[in-house]
């Protein structure tokens, strides 16, 4: 999808559309707008069904933020500037301090997500979800799939998505999914691009090394240091020095991709390995300074990581905590639980197990909660981790003056 996120606010704000825009930081922002116009329109009833009248000077604008929130997604407009998903948004208000800041609406995002991938299973059933905004699409046995290279189904799968949510796709045709991921960004927005086999050397061996999925920035930083820039330079390279260089499995890996080689299947049903739910503060808290503020928000989040349980019909075996420090060093903490859980009340109580074994004397930046081990309720897997009694914790790590959540989080204990 283009520029997903944005696109969701254009059709709220048709009259936005052009502009660049940011989607980032929090809701409050956005009830500001309002409380103002209220208070310089008093004679208009600011509503759902006024919304295309705000004028765009009324909108919050990126200068004015301050936080360490990150761009969720820009509009073409504003990337022109250099801004990106995940940059932080005061880097880029340095970048694009003019560019309209407004928050995600995810309730509706979710609600367009599922409209879309439920036009495309209509017109070719097998599809791979890979998250809010993208699908991989096998077209082989599609009626009409083929007809000039994808080209026609394309279309069609566009003009349809259109039609039932009134935003844009870009697809990529191609014979395998690394291939297609490649393709999917050369037409943004709204594009269609096809590759075929013959077309490695000149579409896909020119791009940098970073644009394919699987190439990190540490990978990209090693690859560069070894004079490979691009993926014909990497395809140049011989299999046996990039297994040497890279190791035996990441480096058979980098051999085949560079040379357009996947055979992965699209998979139309997959189990999740995991939920999580994490915020970074628009200030550093501090366990001891900030408990009210911080029980609070790992209250919301332990309530919104069951709420996806529930929804998604899961059950957590073991729940875990992230936090992120002032510098950036990040720790973790898991527990495994007696039985399954998806209830909100056993995942908070479960996370303040884990805050005990973190160092909360410093403050940090970044609060996570995590449910792994899922279980499906009512399979013998479920009824087996129940029965089965509890996996012994970690040791518990040395205890600092402070860590005490008895006394920072005393509702969790």
């Amino acid at each position: 999808m283009d520029a997903f996120f944005a696109s969701v606010e254009l059709l709220r704000y048709p009259q936005l559309k052009g502009l660049p825009m940011v989607i980032g930081g929090g809701r409050r922002r956005e009830d500001e707008m309002f409380e103002r116009l209220r208070q310089t329109h008093p004679d208009i009833e600011w509503g759902p069904g006024t919304l295309d009248r705000i004028p765009p000077d009324a909108f919050p604008r990126l200068a004015d933020y301050v936080g360490r929130g990150v761009a969720t997604t820009a509009t073409y407009a504003a990337r022109q500037f250099g801004v990106g998903s995940a940059m932080g948004l005061m880097k880029a208000a340095k970048l694009c301090p003019h560019a309209i800041l407004l928050p995600v609406d995810f309730d509706e995002v979710r609600r367009l997500s599922r409209t879309f991938k439920q036009v495309i299973t209509e017109i070719a059933p097998v599809m791979e979800d890979r998250g809010v905004d993208e699908v991989y699409i096998d077209f082989t046995d599609v009626p009409g799939g083929q007809r000039e290279g994808g080209r026609v189904l394309a279309r069609l799968i566009q003009k349809s998505i259109h039609q039932a949510t009134g935003l844009t796709c870009s697809i990529g045709v191609a014979p395998n999914k690394l291939l297609a991921k490649l393709a999917s960004e050369f037409n943004k927005p709204n594009g269609i691009s096809i590759v075929q086999p013959d077309d490695l050397q000149q579409l896909i061996w020119p791009l940098p090394c970073r644009k394919l999925n699987g190439i990190g920035p540490k990978a990209d930083e090693k690859l560069k240091a070894h004079g490979i820039q691009t993926l014909g330079e990497l395809a140049a390279r011989e299999r046996d020095w990039l297994i040497a260089t890279f190791g035996k499995s990441y480096g058979a890996w980098l051999h085949e991709a560079a040379w357009g080689r996947d055979e992965r299947a699209v998979v139309t049903e997959s189990e999740p390995v995991s939920m999580s739910r994490e915020t970074t503060f628009e200030r550093d808290l501090h366990a001891v300074h900030d408990r009210a503020e911080l029980g609070a928000i790992l209250t919301r989040l332990c309530e919104q990581v069951a709420s996806d349980l529930q929804r998604k019909g899961y059950l957590a075996r073991t729940i875990g905590v992230k936090l992120t420090y002032v510098g950036f060093t990040k720790v973790t903490r898991d527990l495994t639980l007696d039985a399954p859980t998806a209830d909100a009340a056993a995942i908070r109580r479960a996370a303040g197990q884990c805050l005990k074994r973190v160092d909360l004397s410093k403050r940090f930046r970044l609060l996570g909660v995590r449910a792994s081990k899922l279980v499906k309720p009512g399979t013998p897997e479920a009824q087996e981790a129940a029965y089965s009694g509890p996996a012994r914790p970690k040791p518990r790590d040395k205890a600092h003056p402070d860590e005490r959540t008895d006394l920072l989080f005393p509702e969790l204990d």
